[in-house]
C-alpha cells in the first residue's frame, strides 16, 4: 500500500493516475475544499481519502505501508504565514521522515528549485550540509522546503535513523494537466495559453536587470509527465536515495515559450511586454536551470519532453478539449 499526501493536487493527481492504472493501491491524504480540486481525481477515485487533520490516526494504527510520497505542501510562493508554512511544509515532513525510519517505510519527498534562491549560488543538487548551508531563498515557500532539506542532510551526517530508501526531488517550473485549481500559482504555459485563447496578446514581463533583453528571461520548464516517470522509477528502483534536481537541465526563454504556446494553439504570435511588479522585484527568479547530472548517475536515463512537444501535447490534448483533466 502506498500513501501519498498532496494526491489530490497538481502532481499528486498525475501521479495516482498512473497508479490506478497499474491496480496499486494508494491512500491519498489531502483537502478537497470547495470548488473544483475534485475533478483531479474524477476519472480515478482513490482506494481512501483522508483529511490532513486525519493522518496522525492513520498512522497511528500502524497500516502496511510499503512507500510515502509526500508531495503535499503550501506551495504558494506569496505564502506569508509563518507559522503554517512550517508547521505543513517542515514539521508535516519531519514526522512522516521519522515515520517511515522507524517502520521500514521507503520515503520520496517533494523539495523545489525555490531552494535556490536568486541562483547566485547555482543550480547544484549537492546533498552536503555545507552545500545546502550556502543557499538562500527568496520566499518563505523556498526557505521552508530548504530547511527541511538542509535537516534531512544533517540527520544523515549524524548517523540518524532513515528510512531504507528515500529522495528529495528539487521540481523545477512544472506544467501540464490538473493544475486549474492553483489560482494565482498556476503555471506561466496556461496562463499565458488563456491569454491566446481570449484573443489578447502574450503579455511576458520586461527584464528587470540590464544585462537582460526583455523576453530572454529563461526557466526549466518540465512536462508533468517527466516528474510521474522519475518518481515511478524511483519506487521501481528502491536502491536509489539522495536529493536530485527534477528539471530537463535546459533552460528556455519565455519569448520561446510564447512562441511554442502560439504554435500549439494554430495563431502567429503576438508578444507584449509589460512592466513587473513591485513586489516581484529582488524576488524574481530570471533563470533556472536544472543541473541533472546527480540524477542521471543514479541511473535515470530516459529522455525529458522538449518544451515544444510538452506544450503541444498540453494545449492540444487538454487545454483545447471540453473536458481537460487526466
Amino acid at each position: 500500500m502506498i500513501l501519498l499526501t498532496g494526491g489530490a493536487g497538481f502532481i499528486g493527481s498525475n501521479l495516482h493516475a498512473s497508479f490506478a492504472a497499474q491496480g496499486e493501491e494508494v491512500v491519498v491524504c489531502d483537502r478537497l475544499r470547495e470548488g473544483t480540486k475534485w475533478r483531479n481525481l474524477r476519472a480515478h477515485p482513490p482506494l481512501r481519502l483522508i483529511a490532513p487533520d486525519a493522518l496522525e490516526e492513520f498512522l497511528a494504527t500502524h497500516p502496511p505501508l510499503e512507500l510515502v510520497i509526500h508531495l503535499g505542501a503550501i506551495s504558494a510562493t506569496t505564502a506569508t504565514e509563518g507559522d503554517l508554512v512550517w508547521e505543513t511544509n517542515f514539521e508535516l515532513s519531519r514526522r512522516l521522515w521519522e515515520w517511515c525510519a522507524g517502520r521500514g517505510a521507503r520515503f520520496l519527498y517533494a523539495s523545489s528549485a525555490a531552494t535556490y534562491g536568486d541562483g547566485a549560488a547555482g543550480f547544484d543538487d549537492d546533498a552536503r550540509p555545507e552545500a545546502l548551508a550556502r543557499l538562500r531563498p527568496l520566499n518563505l515557500y523556498g526557505w521552508s522546503k530548504h530547511a527541511f532539506d538542509l535537516w534531512v542532510a544533517r540527520r544523515l551526517a549524524a548517523g540518524g535513523p532513515r528510512p531504507p530508501q528515500w529522495a528529495g526531488l528539487k521540481f523545477f517550473n512544472v506544467y501540464g494537466p490538473n493544475e486549474y485549481h492553483k489560482g494565482r500559482m498556476i503555471s506561466v504555459v496556461k496562463v499565458k495559453y488563456d491569454e491566446i485563447r481570449a484573443g489578447q496578446p502574450i503579455r511576458l514581463f520586461r527584464s528587470d536587470r540590464p544585462d537582460l533583453e526583455d523576453g530572454e528571461q529563461a526557466r526549466d520548464f518540465l512536462w508533468v509527465g517527466d516528474v510521474v516517470a522519475v518518481l515511478l522509477w524511483l519506487r521501481a528502483h528502491p536502491g536509489i536515495s539522495g536529493l536530485f534536481n527534477l528539471g530537463t537541465g535546459q533552460a528556455r526563454t519565455y519569448r520561446a515559450l510564447a512562441e511554442a504556446l502560439a504554435a500549439a494553439a494554430g495563431v502567429v504570435p503576438e508578444i507584449a511586454f509589460i512592466d513587473m511588479p513591485a513586489a516581484l522585484h529582488g524576488q524574481y527568479q530570471s533563470f533556472t536551470e536544472a543541473r541533472m547530472e546527480r540524477l542521471r548517475a543514479a541511473g535515470y536515463d530516459a529522455p525529458f519532453t522538449p518544451l515544444e512537444d510538452g506544450v503541444r501535447r498540453y494545449v492540444q490534448e487538454f487545454l483545447a478539449r471540453p473536458d481537460p483533466y487526466l
